[in-house]
């Protein structure tokens, strides 16, 4: 069985930081993309950031660029999220993901697993 699980949400203050982990068992996710999106009270899911298997490539969301930085392990298994400068506007339930499609970025629907979620508070 393929499991998501994420650690290292909490509370911080505006400007603060925090880094995100999410651990894939079950298979491993070494060649595919794996990503974070989130989701605000009374909004729908959106992208945050993804980084592929092959080669690495990364891509951000426009709201979180320069901010923010996804890494993952050499086996490939553990994707990070680092998040540095926090606004209240990243509030949120924080989700990881994993995709068998290659070339996945931003649509959720590319994506076929799902950790449980993390929430982020950044407060003033």
């Amino acid at each position: 069985q393929v499991q998501l699980v994420e650690s290292g949400g909490g509370l911080v203050q505006t400007g603060g930081s925090l880094r995100l982990s999410c651990a894939a068992s079950g298979r491993t996710f070494s060649g595919y993309p794996m990503g974070w999106f989130r989701q605000a009270p009374g909004k729908e899911r959106e992208f945050v950031a993804v980084v592929r298997g092959s080669g690495g490539a990364t891509f951000y969301a426009d709201s979180v660029k320069g901010r923010v930085a996804i890494f993952r392990d050499n086996a490939g298994s553990t994707v990070y999220l680092q998040m540095n400068s926090l606004k209240l506007e990243d509030t949120a339930v924080y989700y990881c993901a994993a995709s068998t499609y290659l070339l996945a970025v931003g649509d959720s629907t590319q994506y076929n697993y799902w950790g449980q979620g993390t929430q982020v508070t950044v407060s003033s």
